[in-house]
């Protein structure tokens, strides 16, 4: 089914986005669309259209408007984060240049809501706002990552919800946007998106843990990043919470600055990681959510066999190691 819906998906980007005019300007993002991304998001709209019997050629283009803006936010995240390594690749800003890549997400900004509005027309003003919503809630996400780097006290409370706005209202979104278009009523729309927003603050643990203890080859990004820009993640929040005098004041000292020597750091950051087994917390907090996430597709008003594409999904997700 995935597959099946996979090629719709790319059938849409082929058709829509390949071979416009300007090259400078829809080059980058046919890169971008087409870096080996699993396609979550657009297959969310679709799961969560045919959970509801919904007819899926109608949640189609919303589908792939919720994969052009994600892939939006990636292009400038990693300006803003100076990642040189998106999914094994240069980023677009370091194959061509950053004003390009600029222009080239603002590009795509525009195509989602081109492709968002294309289904029933009843529907359009409730996928839009659910659209919107999505959207100034990953930018609020963003901005609050941005100044916990030089916050200098942040909360685990208060990266949670940072993540949660930054990662899993995207998830949670392109659900609803899905169900609406499916037919689902108010309350199965909310849990509905409960299960995306608490699969994807799992996800996002999951995204930090692999960063310390997954290799490069698999996770595609490059090893240690997190640490080496002086991310504030769950990883680093539950140290400090959990480390005695000594390991509270070198967790500080290495992310007081990113001139150290990155292996040094990284290895330094480990071992006091290590010793608190940060990793061990991390895996038991993502599970919180993963639990919470079942919750909440365990109250949708449809059958066992409705929901068994989604639980199959975020059993996937919740498993990977890139």
């Amino acid at each position: 089914m995935n597959t099946h819906y996979l090629e719709k998906i790319q059938h849409v980007i082929q058709t829509e986005i390949v071979s416009k005019q300007p090259n400078l300007l829809y080059d980058p993002i046919v890169y971008s669309l087409s870096q080996g991304g699993k396609r979550i998001r657009p297959l969310l709209t679709l799961m969560g259209c045919e959970m509801f019997d919904g007819d899926v050629e109608k949640a189609l283009y919303p589908a792939v408007g919720v994969e052009v803006f994600h892939n939006f936010t990636l292009l400038h995240d990693d300006i803003m984060d100076r990642a040189p390594v998106r999914r094994g690749q240069p980023t677009v800003y370091k194959k061509w240049n950053e004003t390009t890549a600029i222009l080239s997400g603002d590009a795509m900004f525009a195509l989602a809501y081109s492709f968002m509005v294309r289904t029933d027309s009843s529907l359009v003003q409730r996928v839009i706002q659910t659209f919107n919503r999505m959207a100034i809630g990953v930018c609020e996400g963003q901005l609050y990552d941005i100044n916990f780097e030089t916050q200098d006290h942040v909360t685990i409370p208060e990266y949670i919800e940072m993540i949660r706005l930054k990662t899993s209202v995207l998830l949670g979104g392109a659900l609803e946007i899905g169900g609406i278009i499916g037919g689902a009523d108010d309350q199965d729309l909310e849990h509905l998106c409960a299960f995306g927003e608490n699969i994807g603050l799992a996800f996002q643990l999951q995204d930090d843990w692999l960063d310390v203890y997954s290799e490069v080859e698999k996770f595609g990004k490059v090893h240690g990043g997190d640490i080496a820009v002086n991310k504030k993640t769950f990883l680093y929040l539950k140290a400090l919470e959990l480390a005695n005098d000594e390991q509270s004041k070198q967790l500080k000292h290495y992310f007081s600055s990113t001139s150290f020597d990155v292996k040094e750091k990284f290895d330094a950051v480990l071992s006091i990681y290590n010793e608190l087994n940060i990793g061990k917390h991390t895996k038991s907090e993502m599970q919180k959510y993963q639990d919470l996430a079942m919750t909440a597709l365990s109250k949708i008003s449809v059958n066992s066999q409705s929901k068994e594409p989604l639980r199959n999904l975020a059993e996937t997700l919740l498993t990977r190691q890139n």
